[in-house]
């Protein structure tokens, strides 16, 4: 009998990827009216192709990040559903 469950990697990877936009999008607020992080969106701009902290700029990093967290999360859900087996 197997105690364990295993993840669904579209359900594991469409929360991650909704939570990492919604936090991305979150610092950018922060960055933009309070200065906070400058050196954390210059290293999210050269690892997101298109991002700055315009509004057009957040949206395209916010797609980025969401399709970056859902892969991630979607591996992730694969891999831990490998070694429940």
């Amino acid at each position: 009998m197997n105690k364990y469950t295993k993840l669904s990697p579209l359900a594991m990877g469409l929360s991650i990827g909704i939570i990492w936009s919604l936090s991305f999008v979150s610092f950018c607020i922060l960055n933009i009216y309070f200065g906070y992080g400058a050196g954390v969106i210059s290293a999210l701009s050269a690892l997101y192709i298109g991002f700055d902290l315009t509004p057009v700029g957040v949206l395209i990093g916010m797609v980025w990040a969401f399709l970056d967290a859902f892969l991630g999360g979607l591996i992730l859900a694969f891999i831990y559903n490998l070694f429940v087996r």
